[in-house]
């Protein structure tokens, strides 16, 4: 993990000064928890992890990340926002969503099997005149600790 952390520290450090904005210690934190998390997490559960930061920051720092790109947001079936890093980052990947608890991880699929997925669903589209960008695939379902 600790060669990720620095990996992901460098990538969002450099995408920031781009952007004109400062890495700053608590967003250094938010990377820090993100990377922990290995999945999308809430507010709530961030703050589970590092109580001492306060709700008002986490979100305020989450939305600039958001703005230059380095998180993304995760719908669940449950209220809660999630966020995670951006594909650019962590990686073409998908998610599992338990329909019981609400819970959502990352499943990556091999590269061969993504560009598969991808030709298949160009296929699909192919008729319609709608051009694709990126895809998502959700799996719906009962995570192991619901079974």
């Amino acid at each position: 993990m600790g060669e990720r952390l620095a990996d992901t520290h460098e990538l969002v450090s450099a995408r920031l000064n781009d952007a004109g904005q400062l890495y700053t210690k608590g967003r250094r934190e938010l990377v820090e928890l993100l990377v922990r998390a290995a999945r999308p997490a809430t507010i709530p559960e961030m703050l589970e992890l590092r109580p001492r930061l306060t709700q008002s920051s986490l979100y305020r720092n989450m939305a600039d990340l958001e703005s230059v790109g380095i998180v993304r947001r995760v719908v669940g079936i449950d209220d809660p926002t999630r966020y995670e890093f951006s594909e650019d980052i962590i990686g073409r990947h998908h998610h599992t969503i338990c329909t019981v608890c609400g819970m959502v991880d990352d499943f990556f699929m091999p590269a061969a099997d993504e560009r598969s997925l991808e030709t298949s669903l160009d296929k699909a589209l192919d008729t319609s005149g709608f051009q694709p960008s990126t895809h998502r695939l959700d799996v719906f379902g009962i995570c192991p600790d619901c079974t």
